[in-house]
């Protein structure tokens, strides 16, 4: 897997040996950015944008938004395995800098609370299995996270009957394969 454009393009990014991280595909991540730069539905400049990355992973998306351009990205990972990973990746980019890296538990009582920025994109790439994604966005926006005009982007396995939340109105549904991505916004 590498980065796909930007400053970084052709940067190796490391994956996990096991299988307990499911990296996103670099077709899906492309996707993902042409639909952030093209879409009539979304207006937001990635060059001036906060990001989010939740379940990071290996920081694939993050580390992608970095080289395209972003102001900075804040990482949240639990996952030892994942989290040396994508301090290498990090490193191996030279954007320390320009991130935030939080090993927490994003269901844990204060785990979001800490943050102090708004974000313009807040990127949202559970394990499959994890079914408590309505209480993550309600505690994204109980806290409010999403910035002006922002974009809330999640990446579920296409079968996936999650709901969410009624302030939370879907904008966009993509399926690549197994996957699907959801662009939310909140309602005015």
């Amino acid at each position: 897997m590498r980065i796909i454009s930007g400053k970084y393009k052709g940067k190796k990014i490391l994956n996990p040996k096991d299988k307990l991280t499911r990296p996103l595909k670099d077709l899906t991540k492309e996707s993902i950015f042409n639909i952030l730069h093209h879409s009539n539905l979304i207006n937001i400049n990635l060059k001036e944008a906060n990001v989010l990355d939740l379940f990071s992973g290996v920081g694939s998306f993050g580390l992608e938004c970095i080289s395209r351009g972003a102001l900075n990205v804040t990482f949240f990972e639990n996952y030892p395995n994942a989290v040396k990973i994508l301090r290498s990746n990090i490193i191996n980019i030279n954007a320390q800098k320009k991130v935030s890296l939080f090993e927490s538990d994003l269901f844990t009582k204060n785990s979001l609370g800490l943050l102090d920025l708004k974000f313009q994109i807040i990127f949202v790439d559970p394990p499959y299995k994890e079914k408590k994604i309505n209480d993550l966005l309600k505690k994204i926006n109980k806290l409010k996270l999403l910035g002006k005009n922002g974009v809330l982007i999640i990446h579920r396995h296409k079968k996936d009957k999650d709901e969410y939340p009624e302030e939370f109105k879907i904008i966009i549904k993509k399926t690549y394969g197994i996957s699907k991505i959801i662009f939310l916004v909140l309602f005015k």
